[in-house]
């Protein structure tokens, strides 16, 4: 999602994720960096975790960045715990209190970008060593209109169809043949809801945002999108289009034709996931790498866990899948020193692993330790061949049963991905989360007034921007 307010959560476990396993004292909240040169070294204030990061994730993050001193003995390296938001960044901007690495949303950072709010790491950038390895569509979301790179890409998810096996099993499922299209998914949640008394087949987030989040997913895998930019830059916003209705009416069939989303229908980003792990969801809409929350924060044992892509209208050229992610960028105010120093640290820290063995085998060594997901799929950064590289390495490793997320890992690469709506993203997602929580509330909802009423109150945000 766009911002860290409804995906905190997720957001959070993942950083926490790609650090691992140890224990420091480090600062909260950001800190300038004061000089940017001491003796000859080089200052940075890097921001690789949120706040509330276990005491296993900051020891190994510490040990990473006594690594990195090492290999770069001309650079010192303070890490604190920091949390980007779009509400606070200007003052911290205009106060010079921002680090020197922080990371912001996919959907932020080209905005930031565009706005001159971003340092331009284009020529530290493209003297690293996986400058021409790209997804180009992964480094897109960090490349300005201009076609100068200002952030490096990191933990990128696309969303999915999260299962559990053992559910799976007692409807009578086969958990290794999960569903590939939406009638499908419809008839495997009435299975499961007749099958397994007290469990919801299939459910959807329905607030904090997350639910206008999960319905844009619905409205992408159709073919539509909900909002288009003109040739002249304009945002016009369109949710009320065929393939969002189409997708109402998918859940509303759901619920109140089939009977298989439970009775609960307000559910959070957090929620959900205790809700899934505790045995009360058979399948949910989910980020693919969500696993990491699951086995951390609600104790999910991962050999319970399935997951597939999310059934795109093969019929439909214009069909995708919603991505998201994190991108690393650098503050803007930045001396050109700094800026090459920051650019190495993004490097080592969140690249090296998905390209380097050694590397690679020591951070999954430290997750296993750590009990977190060595091995959540996530949307790769790099070409197929990069990709599975990485996996032989990390195998041996590995503590999420290899065969659970085959159906996503083989399928993701023949997906389209599309990233989420740029303009007044969260705004967008919260009015849509009151249509969602409609259809699943009223039998009656007047989807047409309510499509067009979101258009209307979001359109005026975005006009009222380039007043």
């Amino acid at each position: 999602m766009k911002s860290f307010k409804p995906r905190g959560v997720r957001s959070k476990a993942l950083a926490i994720g790609l650090v691992t396993a140890a224990g420091v004292a480090m600062l909260s909240g950001c800190s300038d960096s004061g000089s940017s040169t001491d003796n000859g070294k080089v200052n940075l204030v890097v921001a690789p975790v949120l706040p509330g990061a276990t005491a296993d994730a900051l020891k190994t993050l510490a040990s990473r960045v006594k690594q990195f001193e090492k290999k770069y003995p001309d650079i010192n390296v303070k890490a604190i715990e920091y949390q980007w938001t779009g509400t606070t960044f200007a003052a911290e901007l205009a106060g010079g209190t921002l680090p020197d690495v922080f990371n912001v949303p996919f959907t932020d950072s080209k905005t930031l970008a565009n706005n001159g709010q971003l340092a331009d790491i284009t020529k530290p950038f493209n003297e690293t060593s996986t400058a021409k390895k790209w997804n180009k569509n992964v480094l897109d979301v960090a490349t300005g209109n201009d076609g100068k790179v200002y952030g490096i890409p990191w933990g990128p998810y696309a969303m999915s169809l999260s299962y559990n096996r053992d559910i799976f099993k007692q409807a009578g499922l086969d958990p290794d043949k999960p569903p590939t299209t939406l009638d499908e998914i419809e008839q495997d949640a009435k299975t499961i809801s007749e099958k397994v008394p007290g469990v919801a087949g299939y459910m959807q987030m329905t607030k904090g945002n997350n639910g206008g989040w999960e319905l844009a997913t619905n409205t992408y895998s159709l073919g539509g999108r909900l909002e288009s930019v003109g040739s002249d830059g304009k945002v016009t916003v369109n949710t009320d289009n065929d393939q969002t209705k189409q997708a109402l009416a998918w859940l509303k069939k759901l619920r109140w034709d089939d009977n298989s989303m439970g009775s609960n229908f307000l559910w959070d980003w957090s929620g959900i996931n205790q809700g899934f792990a505790s045995g009360k969801i058979g399948m949910y809409m989910s980020g693919s790498d969500v696993i990491g929350s699951l086995m951390q924060a609600n104790g999910f044992d991962p050999s319970k866990y399935g997951v597939t892509t999310f059934p795109v209208d093969s019929s439909n050229d214009k069909a995708g899948i919603l991505s998201g992610g994190n991108v690393d960028v650098v503050n803007v105010k930045d001396t050109p020193a700094q800026v090459d120093a920051a650019v190495k640290w993004i490097d080592f820290y969140r690249t090296q692993p998905q390209i380097n063995q050694s590397d690679a085998v020591t951070l999954a060594k430290a997750n296993k330790a750590g009990n977190q997901a060595v091995n959540a799929p996530t949307l790769p950064l790099f070409d197929k061949e990069t990709w599975q590289n990485y996996q032989n390495w990390i195998k041996p490793y590995a503590n999420i049963p290899a065969a659970n997320i085959k159906p996503f890992t083989d399928g993701i690469f023949d997906q389209k991905i599309v990233p989420e709506p740029s303009a007044h993203t969260q705004d967008l997602y919260g009015a849509l989360d009151a249509v969602v929580q409609a259809v699943l509330t009223d039998k009656n909802a007047n989807v047409d007034t309510l499509l067009k009423g979101v258009d209307t109150k979001i359109q005026a945000l975005i006009d009222a921007d380039s007043k």
